[in-house]
């Protein structure tokens, strides 16, 4: 953060590149067991949460990303019972999932707990309650042992993490991949974040040869959220066949409407375009 009669954060997360955010208010900040973290108020984006200075989710745009995150491969699936997040600690993709009432239990696994503690304090339009939901099943832990060691079956796993680094180094492996295929059904789903495609190529090209080597059918697609800098939010799609991402577009329509929940950002029309990819992203 900087001083002067205005305060700012600076996100220098990118080489060469910095952007800012007005402070009109700190309303937490603290080092915890793993992190740096911060909670603060602006003029546009609403509450804005960061860990180890790099921007998380904001009030503003969080829906792009957390409907995009869970909506897709829900709705290509179109009979997840079983939901796995690896991290998520601010509520927002538990939130998305909890909207599908075919989801019989969600387990979400986040290893820093105060990242939970706070965001529901703090931020709670994120979770939006979906922690009190019956159907939640909060685990304060290692996501790594957790998918090592689990003997349950799960139809989609989502892994909200942060950038490659820190606690979430290991979750950017090829053995973290293959062993969240092991646990998944028969037609089960993999998601993951794998960066900013634009600055963070690297990231992205991993993701999509790690994917393509571990499972059957594997894919990127896209996000336009305004806070993560130069574009598209690039995630990563896995699954055990090629069943859920062939699903036509009318019949997600059709699974959309019958779902009767109202989204920010995802249609069945942005649905069917997410894997589009522009051409410097052929790889």
């Amino acid at each position: 953060m900087s001083g002067g009669a205005t305060r700012w954060f600076s996100e220098t997360l990118h080489a060469s590149f910095e952007q800012r955010f007005e402070i009109t208010e700190v309303l937490y900040q603290s080092n915890t067991d793993l992190q740096d973290l911060i909670i603060f108020e602006t003029p546009f984006f609403g509450r804005i949460l960061a860990l180890d200075g790099v921007i998380q989710t904001t009030e503003r745009d969080e829906a792009a990303y957390h409907e995009m995150l869970t909506h897709v491969p829900l709705l290509a699936h179109g009979d997840a019972e079983e939901v796995l997040i690896i991290g998520g600690g601010d509520g927002g993709a538990l939130r998305e999932v909890l909207k599908h009432r075919a989801v019989k239990r969600a387990t979400m696994v986040e290893i820093d707990g105060s990242v939970v503690d706070l965001c529901r304090t703090y931020m709670p339009t994120l979770s939006n309650g979906a922690f009190d939901d019956p159907r939640t099943d909060l685990i304060i832990a290692d996501g790594l042992k957790f998918v090592e060691e689990s003997d349950r079956k799960f139809d989609l796993i989502i892994v909200d993490s942060t950038d490659p680094g820190g606690p979430s180094l290991p979750l950017f492996s090829d053995e973290f991949y293959a062993n969240c295929r092991d646990i998944l059904t028969e037609d089960g789903i993999f998601i993951c974040q794998s960066g900013v495609s634009f600055v963070q190529e690297a990231e992205a090209r991993d993701t999509r040869k790690r994917l393509a080597g571990i499972f059957e059918d594997s894919a990127l697609y896209l996000a336009q959220v305004p806070t993560y800098a130069f574009g598209f939010m690039t995630l990563g799609w896995g699954a055990r066949s090629g069943r859920a991402r062939s699903t036509d577009v009318g019949t997600v329509r059709n699974r959309f409407a019958a779902a009767n929940f109202e989204t920010r950002y995802y249609t069945p029309d942005i649905h069917a375009a997410c894997f589009s990819l522009p051409a410097y992203m052929n790889y």
